[in-house]
């Protein structure tokens, strides 16, 4: 009897352990487009319409390969509207009662596929470098699981950037030098950009009918939607961009969105292209002269030690882990993260490139929105639920960890040693959003002062007895214990009434 083969819309590899492990002369592959999947959370539509656009083709690719495939459309009529629904339907049809799947990677759909009356065979994800057993190892025993410890056994592993046993270079980490501030100009012109054709069309203008109220602008849509494209994608950010990303990667400019980032992330989330081979070309670059160390090795970084770290943690720590609240902030997301108004132009910016792109690189994620979420005190189960919404990257996996840990400290510390929280000082330097805002970066109370310069220091008083004696924050401390007190009364009084302002709706 055959069995039938569940393939997600972010599991579009070839090398797909389920695929693998399946056999085209009598299995039958099952891929679905389900209300259960868009309606979890009110996605971007362009993150709706790239994963459908790739499931398409995906299925395309597969049955010229040889493969039956089973694809129900979002709008086909018996459409049973989730994953084990449309499992239990073809299970019908077919006969079959055996499933092979390759684990999701959320712990919802985890459970969703567990409770599906089926002989469900939950393959483990090896796309991954590190599976969840080697992560639990060189977990178990820690007392702290910072991501830097991980890394390095990440390069051990892959023999990435190593020589020998030895990192190329001499050190791990050249983070010291990218953090310069911006230039006056990219050259670069951003992501390679693809034209709709006749498949992806037709995904839009289903988007465009059935999720006209979700945040976001659809059309232009540039994204690639196969692996031939995707490819392309990656030789062009390594030959144009990769040389000067590192140096660059933390800066913001205003009139350029995406500086010398790769904006492949997508594509590796939803299977297109394989981390593995995304960090070899980065450092083939680098072994032919095409690229800096501190470039390359930063990017690679980035994905075989941040994206494989935060996975480790999201399972790690539990179903419950985008839930957590340790500093118990409890304001509402503030309608300026759905594009109301704000004379705040960092944030403004931030919102209405999420907005047109679905993207906003991880400074303008954590600096901007993040940070201002963090000392604003806002819910971070919101904060949570908007990047998980709005970009066009984001599954729970990858994005919990970043925003409850690392954005939000809501997880105490699990991630982070310490909250990213800074004043306007900090977006002054790595950015020219400041020089064409409504307030003055460089005024700290009084008419214009900058919102971030007031809330950072609430934000340290009325957490003071959590983090006074965290070692990375005692300067923060000591700085503000030696302003005048009537200075320190003055900036607390403004930043309340700043906040009662957000609370209130008004344009801040």
């Amino acid at each position: 009897m055959s069995r039938l083969v569940l393939v997600l819309g972010d599991q579009l590899s070839e090398d797909l352990i389920a695929l693998r492990r399946a056999d085209t002369a009598t299995d039958v592959v099952v891929m679905a487009e389900v209300a259960a999947e868009t309606d979890y959370t009110a996605h971007h539509p362009k993150k709706i319409a790239l994963i459908f656009a790739a499931m398409r083709k995906f299925a395309a690719h597969l049955r010229k390969e040889g493969w039956e495939v089973r694809y129900t459309q979002l709008d086909d009529t018996e459409n049973a509207g989730s994953i084990p629904g449309e499992l239990l339907r073809r299970a019908e049809e077919t006969g079959s009662t055996e499933v092979l799947a390759t684990k999701p990677g959320e712990w919802r759909l985890i459970e969703a596929l567990r409770d599906t009356p089926l002989d469900i065979t939950l393959l483990e994800d090896d796309r991954f470098l590190a599976s969840h057993a080697e992560f639990e190892d060189w977990a178990k025993g820690r007392k702290a699981l910072r991501m830097e410890y991980f890394y390095r056994e990440m390069r051990r592993k892959t023999g990435l950037l190593m020589d020998g046993d030895k990192p190329e270079g001499g050190d791990w980490n050249y983070d010291s030098e990218n953090r310069k501030p911006p230039p006056d100009g990219i050259d670069h012109g951003g992501p390679m950009s693809f034209t709709p054709d006749e498949t992806v069309e037709e995904v839009l203008d289903l988007v465009e009918a059935r999720f006209p109220k979700n945040f976001g602008t659809l059309r232009p849509f540039h994204f690639a939607t196969d692996r031939g494209q995707a490819k392309r994608a990656l030789a062009h950010f390594i030959r144009h961009a990769l040389p000067e990303f590192g140096a660059y990667q933390d800066a913001m400019l205003d009139g350029h969105k995406y500086l010398n980032h790769a904006l492949v992330s997508p594509y590796i989330n939803i299977g297109l292209l394989s981390a593995l081979e995304v960090c070899e070309a980065a450092a083939e670059a680098y072994r032919a002269g095409d690229a800096p160390l501190n470039s390359v090795e930063g990017f690679i970084r980035q994905i075989i030690g941040w994206r494989e770290y935060v996975r480790g943690i999201y399972f790690h720590e539990g179903p419950d882990y985008p839930r957590r609240n340790r500093l118990n902030q409890q304001r509402a997301l503030p309608p300026l993260y759905w594009g109301a108004e704000t004379k705040m132009r960092c944030l403004s910016k931030a919102v209405e490139q999420t907005r047109d792109e679905a993207y906003a690189h991880h400074i303008q994620r954590l600096m901007v929105t993040g940070n201002f979420a963090l000392i604003a005190g806002i819910d971070p189960a919101e904060v949570h639920e908007w990047y998980l919404s709005v970009y066009v990257d984001a599954f729970e996996w990858v994005e919990a960890p970043n925003t409850v840990g690392m954005s939000q400290f809501a997880d105490g510390g699990v991630i982070a040693s310490k909250p990213y929280v800074s004043s306007g000082a900090y977006i002054d330097r790595m950015s020219d959003y400041c020089g064409h805002c409504a307030y003055k970066v460089k005024q700290k109370t009084g008419e214009g002062a900058c919102p971030f310069n007031l809330l950072y220091w609430h934000f340290l008083t009325r957490h003071r007895e959590r983090f006074e004696n965290n070692p990375r924050m005692g300067n923060m401390y000591r700085t503000w214990d030696r302003m005048d007190e009537a200075k320190r009364e003055t900036v607390l009084a403004e930043a309340e009434a700043f906040l009662k302002r957000l609370s209130a709706g008004e344009t801040v």
